[in-house]
């Protein structure tokens, strides 16, 4: 990621600085379905602050690369490489931009040097490539979709290896020239208050010299382009589940190794399926005939139809099993069952003579069921 001073993420998200990692990834979700190319077509503008809602939920979403913007202003990979002491004794102060010190502060000064001590002892084997970052995509499915499973494809922007430099970061055919942020000398001249340092330049790593970047990429070896995956949802996939494919996020800087995607499933409501876990639950009507007297009636399933057969006298708001008709779970392969609730539909009378027969059930049947609640008033 380059260095992005100037830009306030938090605003580009529109949380607070003090903002909880869920109200973050909320926030970036109902940004990138909003401004997502794919409802934009065309438009640059709403395409320019898409790429700019992934870039701040990149660094804010990420705990270690959060602490250090918030502290510096600033993230950029080149810069907090998290350098170890030299061969020999002493600190490598090489990827520390020390240029905003002397603006913020003596505690500023003392936050880094209390990360370069946390360094001692470790030595990192310098490199150009930087490891390529994680995506994470929200994905509307269907609920038959997520119940039986389904493959889907979508279109994304992600970093992808440069073609025309094939991801070395350097123009072809040209060869290294006079490193322009150094002049040459290998050496940068920085300031942390009254203090003065001289240390190896980062871009060049202090030899004064550096290969001419390839203009396609700026020399990362990667640029953003849109590409279509086929994802594939395994059945019985939970709403707000997680579904990890490797590989397939952001490739690194300079071949670095690629991050992998997030797909984040958000299914759909059914008219009358209710999903509890792995179980489902429905509501079936009957009649007042059949609550009576008990009958076999047919009730919907994720599968189908099934047969429930329901005994007399049973009351509205009764719940029965039916077992192994409910989701596939993705891990287990253990399917959950359906629980149907029982609603009894009163219908209207039209005629005089089922009324009458109505009138003479209730002399017969002289019970009432709200006794024992007026009783415990």
């Amino acid at each position: 990621m380059a260095g992005n001073r100037g830009k306030d993420y938090y605003a580009t998200l529109g949380v607070s600085r003090d903002a909880k990692p869920d109200a973050i990834r909320k926030a970036y979700r109902h940004l990138a379905r909003k401004l997502h190319p794919d409802v934009n077509p065309g438009d640059t503008s709403a395409e320019e602050r898409f790429k700019d809602v992934q870039e701040a939920y990149a660094v804010l979403k990420d705990e270690k690369k959060r602490s250090i913007y918030d502290r510096y202003g600033f993230y950029s990979d080149q810069a907090f490489t998290g350098r170890g002491p030299k061969p020999g004794g002493g600190f490598d102060f090489e990827g520390f931009d020390f240029s905003d010190l002397g603006r913020q502060g003596a505690s500023s000064f003392s936050d880094i040097f209390e990360t370069l001590a946390g360094m001692r002892g470790r030595r990192r084997q310098r490199s150009q490539t930087t490891p390529g970052e994680d995506l994470e995509y929200t994905m509307e499915i269907a609920f038959e979709d997520a119940i039986h499973g389904t493959k889907e494809r979508l279109r994304l922007n992600r970093q992808q290896t440069c073609s025309t430099c094939s991801g070395t970061g350097r123009a072809r055919n040209a060869g290294p020239g006079t490193c322009g942020r150094c002049n040459g000398t290998g050496q940068l001249h920085q300031a942390a208050g009254n203090m003065r340092f001289s240390v190896p330049c980062s871009v060049c790593r202090g030899t004064g010299r550096v290969e001419t970047p390839c203009q396609a990429c700026h020399g990362e070896g990667r640029k953003p382009t849109f590409t279509s995956i086929e994802v594939r949802i395994p059945p019985g996939t939970a709403d707000n589940s997680r579904l990890r494919i490797p590989r397939k996020g952001n490739v690194g800087v300079r071949g670095g190794k690629p991050g992998d995607l997030y797909i984040v499933a958000s299914v759909g409501k059914h008219p009358f399926f209710e999903r509890e876990g792995d179980n489902i639950r429905i509501q079936v009507p009957v009649t007042p005939a059949e609550a009576v007297l008990g009958a076999k009636i047919e009730v919907p399933t994720i599968d189908g139809t099934a047969w429930l057969r329901i005994p007399p006298g049973t009351s509205s708001g009764k719940t029965f099993r039916v077992r192994e008709r409910g989701a596939r779970n993705p891990r287990s392969g253990i399917r959950g069952d359906q629980f149907v609730r029982i609603s009894i539909v009163v219908p209207a009378i039209p005629d005089e003579s089922t009324k009458d027969l109505m009138r003479q059930y209730a002399e017969r049947n002289p019970e009432n069921p709200r006794e024992a609640i007026v009783r415990g008033r």
